[in-house]
Parts: structure tokens; sequence; C-alpha cells
């Protein structure tokens, strides 16, 4: 079965940020530990942490900007009810409070939570797992530094749970601690090969959850098999032979910002004897042709890879379309 769609211009896909319901959020800050003794203390330690969470998103990540960020919006933040007055907390508040108040692990999970309520009910979650490293973290002479492995839902804007990679380890040995501490049921996991290990599939389909992986030099038995099938199939169609009922063809164009690409996936259930991946239903053929305008060329990208979804709940079409959502 072969199928294209067409998206145009106007069917571009642009990220949204995360509306904050600021009373529901300091309603999960409020459970964050006081260390601090009762005399001398102007302001709650959540009403502190949602200021200090506002200046970040503005841009501000040390305590002289932080201040001056909560000092020029005091009529707002009394105005919204943040402030209980219209006095700015001090330089050194803040610092007191990243310094030596507040555990950065105990904050980060219930962040973390406030934002795995926020996930919204009845709809398919998509969970990508990627790892990235920050900006400037680097130390002269090394080549890596600080690494976060982060599970994200790309609809709404969502990073669910995130975790460092210590420089002895990698993102293979992070990745099952992150996808604990998530409710995988219903949920699609993508990740890119570095993620297609039998072990953390195993993980995701025992909790209930869907995996796409690509397939790479790290699984080369994998790799050379789904190969090997989709080349056999393109071999016989060159024939004069049709596809194999086995496969489905599916394809979709997007235009914008000087280019074209046609992404076009083959998806077949052939292997899934063959395969020793717990939970397997497709392998497919993903293949990436972009029109450069600029320079009037094409460049063309194929990756290979395999998912828990079977044919009926993921077309090749959507399967695209969850790919590319990664």
């Amino acid at each position: 079965m072969t199928d294209y769609t067409y998206l145009g211009p106007d069917q571009e896909i642009y990220a949204t940020g995360m509306i904050y319901d600021l009373m529901s959020l300091f309603a999960f800050l409020l459970r964050v530990v006081d260390t601090r003794k009762a005399k001398g203390k102007r302001y709650i330690l959540g009403t502190l942490l949602t200021l200090i969470l506002l200046a970040k998103l503005g841009g501000e990540d040390k305590p002289t900007g932080i201040t001056e960020w909560v000092a020029n919006r005091v009529e707002q933040l009394v105005e919204m009810k943040i402030l209980p007055q219209a006095n700015a907390p001090c330089h050194m508040t803040f610092r007191r409070i990243l310094s030596f108040v507040i555990q950065t692990e105990e904050l980060e999970r219930l962040v973390g939570e406030y934002h795995r309520s926020q996930l919204k009910e009845g709809v398919e979650i998509v969970l990508t797992m990627d790892g990235k490293t920050l900006k400037g973290t680097i130390p002269a002479g090394e080549m890596r530094g600080i690494h976060l492995l982060s599970l994200y839902v790309p609809d709404q804007g969502l990073v669910l749970v995130e975790a460092a990679v210590d420089r002895k380890e990698n993102e293979i040995v992070v990745a099952p601690k992150i996808l604990k501490q998530v409710n995988l049921s219903g949920a699609i996991v993508i990740g890119d090969a570095m993620h297609t290990q039998r072990s953390v599939s195993e993980q995701i389909v025992t909790a209930g959850g869907d995996y796409i992986w690509t397939v790479k030099g790290n699984q080369p038995r994998t790799e050379w098999a789904i190969e090997k099938l989709f080349v056999h199939e393109a071999c016989n169609v060159k024939l004069g032979a049709g596809l194999s009922k086995e496969i489905q063809v599916a394809s979709l164009v997007n235009k914008g910002h000087g280019r074209r690409e046609t992404r076009t996936l083959w998806a077949s259930t052939e292997l899934n004897e063959y395969l020793d991946w717990l939970g397997v239903k497709q392998v497919f053929r993903l293949e990436r042709l972009i029109w450069h305008e600029k320079h009037h060329g094409y460049t063309r990208e194929v990756v290979y890879g395999l998912t828990s979804l079977s044919p009926q709940q993921a077309s090749p079409k959507k399967l695209i379309r969850l790919l590319r959502s990664y």
C-alpha cells in the first residue's frame, strides 16, 4: 500500500511554550523543606522559589540578575499576589536560598512531579529521550562539560525528568533510571541509536509502553538484517515485481526555509519472528531527501529502525510524524 501526503508551508509545526499555573506550582514548591530558622524570615520559601523560577524563565541564572529581575517587576508581582508587599527580596536572600537552603535534588524532583501532573489526559503521550551538553560548562582543556539526559514531551513542551550523566558513564547507564521515574503505561518512547538497547526496550514494554528506535552500528546484526530486507525488496521492485504484502510505504513532503524535504518510510512485519527484541512489531527504513534551493542540490539520508507499535497502531505515515517530532 502506497500513501502520499503533501504538507504545505502553512502546516509547519511550531514549538509552543508551557503555561505555568502559578498557584498549582506554588503548592508543589511549598513542599520543599525550609531549613532556615524562623527568626528573621520575611518571605516564605515557596514565594522565593517561585520568584527564582520566574526570573530564570526570563533568562536570569545568577543571584544579582534574579534580584534585578524581581526589583523591576515588584508592582506586577504584588498585583499577581506573588509578593505580599511592594518590597523585593535582597541579593543575599536569593544567594542564601540557592547556596545553603534548598536541596537541588529535592527541588528537581518536585518540579518534575509538577510537570508530570500537567500532562494532558486522553491524548497519546510521546516521550523523546535525548541528551545534551550544557553550553558554557566545558572546562578548559577538557572535551566534555555537564551533560544531561532528558525525557521530553515535544507536543506539550514539557521536560518530565532529567539527570546528569557522569563523565565516567554514558547515557545508556542513565536511561533506565529516568524511565523508572515516569509512568510509561500507554506512552511511546523515541530515542536515537544509542538507546537502542534490549534491556531498555524490555523495561518500556513491561511497563506498558512502546518504543521506536533507530538502529546503527552499535547493533550490527539487527541493522544488517533490516537493511538486507529492504535492499532485497528494492531490487524486486526494480525488476518489475511489486512490494511484498508485508510492506507498507508512505511519503510526506514539507517545504520551508529554502528547502523541500521528502520523507519516505517503508515498514515491514517480516522480521518480527527473526529479531530477538522483546515486543518488536515492525521494522522500517526511513529516507530523507532534501532539496536545497540555495545550492540547487540534494542531500540524502537513510536510517533503519524498529518499533513495538503494530501496523494497526502506527501506519508508515504515523511513524514518519512520530520520528519527525523527535
